[in-house]
């Protein structure tokens, strides 16, 4: 399958994810850390680019970021290809350091970015590192909460200019403190594994910045996707879950872990943008809502469950046909 649709325009936000290859780590002390640190300061000065948030985990990265011209692909290339290459230098080492290509969330406005920045520095508290995201130095977290010195490329005004009264660090503190509350409702407008925002948001940019005749990539991937057939689907789920399509659709009435294998199949479909529900539930012999019942289930428990989420994630980023 070719590369996945990117819509770039200037001042975008995005939301971007990237994780180490196999599940490795991509950073083996602070040094590594650091570097990495002032690898992102050179991305924002050389490719324009606004960084509002961040967070280094040992095998992948958080950022939220705006792009003032429409080069995120560009940019996100020369990162980590110069990342890799200075920490495979440092550790004597070869070959690729990321998981296949980035991913990315654009989103819709300043009020997601807030949300997603609480999302973003909660992350450690999601992993069990710390107790007290305080604690915790790898993140853009001290900067919001405590007004701690910054790098110099690093943009906070954004998002705490949304506060009104007085001491916004203070009252960043107390929302990222009850924001675990909030993470359902955010991921609720996760729409088709590209956008965070409204439908009519989507309807736009698709109407803006879906070319009339796809270059030879995207055209390549939107072929493959209209090519599916549930043989070639059969394949790659029963490698990635055991779970062949062509039995499940055998089964009058499928429940427990075999429902729940076909939600996710379901979900890996639908999260590509590729096809309607009426298309996915067509290989499925099931109905438009039943297809949309599907996707809301696998969405709740990712909002719940970080370990269901990272699950998802990791499959996703397997889901080739």
């Amino acid at each position: 399958m070719g590369r996945a649709w990117r819509i770039e325009y200037e001042g975008a936000l995005y939301h971007l994810l990237s994780r180490g290859n196999e599940q490795g780590d991509i950073f083996y002390d602070n040094t590594d850390r650091g570097r990495f640190l002032d690898t992102i300061g050179e991305l924002s000065e050389r490719f324009v680019v606004d960084i509002f948030a961040y967070v280094l985990m040992d095998n992948h990265y958080h950022l939220l970021l705006k792009t003032r011209r429409a080069n995120l692909s560009k940019a996100m290339q020369w990162f980590g290809t110069t990342y890799t290459r200075r920490f495979n230098n440092r550790h004597n080492r070869n070959g690729h350091l990321f998981q296949g290509r980035f991913k990315s969330i654009i989103i819709e406005n300043d009020a997601y970015l807030m949300q997603l920045s609480c999302y973003i520095h909660r992350n450690p508290l999601r992993a069990g590192i710390v107790k007290r995201l305080a604690d915790y130095r790898w993140s853009s977290y001290l900067a919001y909460g405590y007004g701690k010195t910054t790098p110099d490329w690093l943009s906070t005004k954004l998002i705490l200019s949304q506060f009104a009264h007085e001491d916004e660090h203070k009252q960043y503190r107390t929302k990222v403190q009850k924001y675990s509350k909030e993470e359902k409702r955010l991921w609720e407008n996760f729409r088709h594994g590209l956008f965070l925002g409204s439908k009519r948001f989507v309807t736009r940019l698709r109407k803006q910045h879906m070319p009339e005749k796809p270059d030879k990539e995207i055209s390549a991937h939107l072929q493959s996707a209209a090519s599916l057939d549930p043989s070639e689907i059969s394949d790659v789920t029963t490698r990635l879950l055991g779970c062949n399509v062509e039995e499940l659709k055998k089964i009058s009435r499928v429940s427990g872990p075999q429902k729940e294998k076909r939600d996710i199949i379901i979900y890996l479909i639908w999260q590509t943008g590729l096809l309607t529900n009426e298309k996915i539930g067509a290989i499925f012999d099931l109905t438009y809502s039943s297809v949309s019942h599907s996707v809301k289930a696998v969405k709740s428990r990712m909002a719940k469950e970080h370990k269901f989420r990272d699950y998802i994630e990791d499959l996703n980023s397997q889901f080739k046909v």
